[in-house]
């Protein structure tokens, strides 16, 4: 259920504390809500990047008591616990995403996305070539406390043309 419009990464965040669970309280208590719990489990059960009136969109159409500014407030706090990764359509609006499962020997390990511009599905991918190049940039311009954030672009199986399909699978000489 994609909007059509490419998206565009966002910039990094420093790395954040532990997740908290899903709702803030102001004072910083944290509470769970049943619209919380919904949020988590569409964003978890989606393939793809999504915006915050699919989501708002499928629970009204479900039947589903539940506010656009529930959504987006949710949204938010997820990504601002590092427990979903946002990117932006060329126009702006966020599309977000849960992470993956952490990597119990390396929890704080950085990962980037590889997105299709026409259904949003997407796949975590690890790029240690990518790492030691921004750090190596970085390093060079006299930077220090480096983050960044590398989102590549394409076409996913399903919406790649036949013959680049075909090509691909196709074992090299």
């Amino acid at each position: 259920m994609s909007s059509g419009r490419a998206p565009r990464a966002t910039t990094a965040r420093a790395p954040r504390p532990e997740p908290a669970p899903a709702t803030t309280q102001s004072g910083g208590r944290q509470r769970s809500t049943k619209q919380a719990r919904a949020i988590e489990t569409a964003l978890g059960a989606a393939d793809g990047f999504r915006t915050a009136h699919e989501l708002f969109t499928e629970f009204r159409a479900a039947g589903e008591r539940i506010g656009l500014t529930t959504v987006y407030r949710h949204l938010t706090l997820l990504a601002d616990t590092d427990r979903a990764d946002v990117v932006h359509t060329a126009d702006g609006e966020a599309q977000y995403r849960l992470c993956g499962p952490r990597d119990s020997e390396n929890p704080d390990e950085h990962h980037h996305h590889v997105v299709c511009r026409v259904c949003g599905r997407s796949v975590e991918v690890s790029g240690p070539e990518v790492e030691a190049w921004a750090e190596r940039v970085a390093t060079a311009a006299g930077y220090t406390d480096i983050t960044h954030t590398v989102e590549l672009f394409g076409l996913c199986p399903q919406h790649s043309p036949a013959t680049t399909r075909s090509r691909k699978r196709k074992p090299r000489p």
